[in-house]
């Protein structure tokens, strides 16, 4: 297959919404363009993103080893050789989580689980959410739930309706105006909460002095 390059009609991301460095972040903001495109190369991912195109090339390698795109020719108006892949199985919002060889990543699932849970049951303690998250292949145990609703009540997703007695867990509310999209905010190592639909950090601990 041919086509004739173009200019790109889409407005490009703002910068400070992609981070090339936190890879998981860039891979919903790439899948997300390769939807809307259907029919795309690697450049012009880039082009309409602001990542960098070794990352890209990363992902969509392992998007077409796992199936999720395929190659259907090349760009020869481009100066050099540019592979146009086309979109073939479109799984929805969330961006396939695939290593460059295909295979799946499974971490960060828990939390994705305890995020759509979270909105469904409304009110609930940490035991109930891992109980209601948890699934075959991906059991969440209640530690993990314990210290994912923690920085989210703190970051303002959360509303907590019972505080916690001894032996006895706190309830905890989800606030439907905290609904942000379909990605669960991320706890990151610096002890932030990153919300990939919003593109910034919602909380943020304070240094100690």
């Amino acid at each position: 297959a041919k086509r004739q390059s173009g200019g790109s009609e889409m407005a490009r991301l703002p910068v400070h919404l992609i981070s090339a460095t936190k890879f998981p972040v860039s891979r919903e903001v790439i899948w997300a363009e390769i939807r809307k495109r259907g029919t795309f190369t690697i450049r012009e991912i880039s082009g309409d993103t602001n990542i960098n195109t070794e990352t890209i090339r990363t992902y969509v390698q392992g998007l077409e080893r796992a199936g999720y795109i395929k190659r259907i020719g090349d760009d020869e108006s481009a100066q050099f050789r540019t592979l146009i892949y086309q979109l073939t199985r479109d799984v929805g919002v969330d961006a396939p989580r695939v290593r460059r060889d295909g295979t799946e990543v499974t971490q960060g699932a828990a939390r994705d689980q305890m995020w759509r849970t979270m909105k469904m049951i409304g009110e609930f303690t940490a035991r109930d959410l891992a109980v209601h998250a948890s699934t075959e292949a991906t059991p969440v145990n209640e530690i993990d739930a314990k210290d994912y609703v923690k920085h989210l009540a703190q970051a303002g997703y959360l509303a907590i309706v019972q505080p916690s007695k001894p032996g006895t867990l706190a309830t905890y509310r989800f606030l439907k105006s905290k609904n942000t999209g379909p990605r669960s905010p991320q706890i990151q190592r610096v002890r932030q909460v990153f919300d990939p639909n919003l593109g910034k950090v919602v909380w943020s601990e304070e240094p100690r002095p």
